[in-house]
């Protein structure tokens, strides 16, 4: 079955092709970054506008590159949510037009859910079920229990910032460019993990929630205190990441202890983090569980995630061509259309 994924939840436009769930036949993306980089952060007016301006380019360009035409396409998925509203109108209006005129079904697909089975493009062995999903993006942090394609539910999500909101943050803090996250990653490679001892969250009792706005705001008193300005940004950055890691890594291993998992699985943008992977692999190997991390092109936002979810989930999610709507706080839990 040849699906044809479009992604526009907030400002990658993105398009692929994608057989059977998992053979990616293309993906192209076309990454918004030089329209907000003087922004300091994503101005949902443009994103919405660049993809008026380039989505229908990008289809054009899938179909192009993997040498295929319209009428070789079984099916079109389209992220309806969660995200900024104007972005998704046009992917949802773009997938609409396409299910229209070609007379092919539709698939709803849930962004998150997205980033979840991103771990099964492109491989041989898929993650066996139930498997645990940490999911660590810019706007999300979640521990998942997955127990089929559409047996899913958070059992842990943060109390205020995401862990790619903070790392964002803290990277403005530093005088970084943007996006915040990738650059502070770098220089932390420079540095001491060691150097700081910033907070590390402790949910109450039972919890496996996650919070990264107190470290973040530590991290700022630091800097402006006098020890703050005299050191060095490269150990500030690999003190503050490593206070991330470490609570992220509590959580998998507490879930572990609690649940009956058979496989973690790392995803999100954030999921492309080299200090996050490197403990994940280090965590994996110690409790003898196999790690599943997506490659990087498809830990950030990508179409090809969005149609293998409407491949494993087709039976659930498959909605009417004429009157689906985008829904920015589309919940997390499937629910048929």
């Amino acid at each position: 079955m040849l699906i044809l994924g479009i992604e526009t939840s907030c400002d990658d436009t993105a398009t692929a092709l994608v057989r059977d769930g998992r053979t990616v036949l293309c993906s192209v993306s076309t990454n918004q970054d030089a329209f907000h980089a003087k922004y300091g952060g994503i101005v949902p007016e443009i994103a919405s506008r660049q993809h008026v301006a380039l989505l229908s380019a990008a289809v054009d360009d899938a179909l192009a590159r993997a040498d295929l035409r319209f009428d070789d396409v079984d099916a079109i998925a389209v992220t309806r949510g969660p995200g900024l509203i104007g972005s998704l109108v046009v992917g949802v209006a773009a997938a609409k037009a396409l299910a229209f005129a070609l007379e092919k079904p539709l698939y709803a697909v849930n962004h998150l859910h997205g980033h979840i089975f991103a771990a099964f493009l492109d491989r041989d062995e898929m993650p066996p079920y139930p498997f645990l999903a940490l999911l660590v993006s810019g706007g999300h942090s979640q521990l998942v229990d997955v127990r089929s394609a559409t047996e899913m539910r958070v059992i842990g999500r943060t109390r205020d910032d995401a862990a790619g909101e903070a790392y964002d943050k803290t990277a403005r803090l530093l005088g970084l460019g943007y996006p915040g996250g990738p650059q502070l990653d770098a220089l932390a490679k420079r540095g001491n993990p060691k150097a700081y001892a910033f907070p590390r969250h402790r949910p109450d009792a039972g919890s496996l929630d996650l919070s990264f706005s107190g470290l973040k705001t530590s991290v700022r008193y630091f800097l402006e205190s006098d020890a703050g300005r005299a050191a060095a940004p490269e150990d500030v950055a690999a003190s503050f990441q490593a206070a991330v890691v470490d609570v992220l890594l509590a959580r998998v291993d507490r879930a572990f202890d609690e649940g009956d998992y058979n496989a973690i699985v790392l995803s999100g943008g954030v999921a492309s983090n080299s200090a996050l992977q490197a403990a994940l692999r280090d965590w994996s190997e110690r409790r003898r569980v196999p790690a599943f991390i997506p490659p990087p092109k498809y830990c950030t936002d990508n179409a090809a995630m969005i149609a293998a979810v409407a491949y494993y989930q087709r039976n659930a999610v498959r909605a009417d061509a004429l009157t689906l709507s985008a829904d920015p706080n589309l919940p997390f839990v499937l629910r048929a259309s």
